[in-house]
């Protein structure tokens, strides 16, 4: 009689163990929670300090970066299970900036509560986004406006600003350097990226993860697509990338710059 009570209990709280598992499992998983995406810019292996730090390509040329922005855009995130959830599009374009600390961040809200194991997101803004009209952008373009990441609305945007001086066995004096993606001609000059995360980001109600990525921004020019600034110093007036073939080869070149670091969870 003792070993049958014994066994009782001992199912008893096996069961409540197992309810209770299953009941945390269950509001961990449920609601809504924030999810924050940072982009470190470097070169290389380098952290990136602007304006005094000598940067070396593959081609010999000496850069010291003064400003890189670039539009970060339509954000999707992978579940565990394979499914997506799609950051609304009315909210999701973002300007990440260098020289502003306060946006090399970008905080999302109200993300299903679930494991996250891949991110997606574009780098400029979309045609269908554009062919809006400037009264459909939104809040965007005025933000975009004042970041220095719109030419004119007819122009239209600024996907990526990379600018600063340079040097090389050609160009002994520092020279200037523009390098902007976006709408050119018929080059649009969009292109998006997916990242693996190494760790699942687990969005929950009482835990916002952090998704820190790396942005080597060597890569602009000297990524699978070599370019050389020196080639663009026409008549010593600094070297000009704003259209053109190799405008395309950047934009290639872009989704090779980002690389997910780590993940925090808390």
């Amino acid at each position: 009689m003792k070993s049958k009570i014994i066994k009782i209990i001992a199912f008893v709280a096996i069961t409540l163990a197992l309810g209770s598992c299953s009941n945390d499992n269950d509001e961990t998983t449920a609601g809504e929670g924030k999810l924050g995406v940072e982009f470190d810019n470097v070169f290389g292996s380098s952290n990136l300090i602007l304006n005094t730090q000598n940067n070396v390509t593959s081609q010999n040329e000496t850069l010291k970066i003064s400003d890189i922005k670039y539009i970060i855009s339509n954000i999707v995130l992978t579940k565990e299970d394979g499914t997506t959830f799609i950051y609304p599009k009315s909210k999701s374009y973002f300007v990440i900036d260098e020289n502003n600390s306060e946006a090399h961040e970008i905080e999302l809200e109200n993300i299903p509560a679930d494991d996250y194991t891949k991110i997606k997101f574009g780098i400029g803004v979309d045609k269908a986004q554009f062919d809006l009209g400037a009264s459909g952008q939104g809040d965007f373009l005025t933000i975009a406006d004042k970041a220095g990441m719109l030419w004119s609305w007819s122009a239209g945007y600024k996907f990526v600003l990379f600018e600063g001086t340079f040097t090389s066995a050609s160009v002994t004096t520092p020279t200037s350097f523009m390098v902007h993606t976006g709408q050119t001609g018929t080059d649009y000059n969009y292109t998006e990226v997916t990242l693996d995360l190494p760790t699942k980001a687990l969005v929950r109600t009482n835990i916002t993860p952090d998704i820190h990525i790396f942005a080597d921004v060597a890569k602009i020019i000297d990524g699978r697509n070599k370019i050389k600034l020196s080639d663009y110093n026409e008549g010593g007036m600094g070297a000009m990338i704003m259209g053109g073939t190799n405008l395309p080869l950047i934009t290639a070149n872009l989704s090779n710059m980002f690389t997910v670091m780590h993940v925090h969870n808390d």
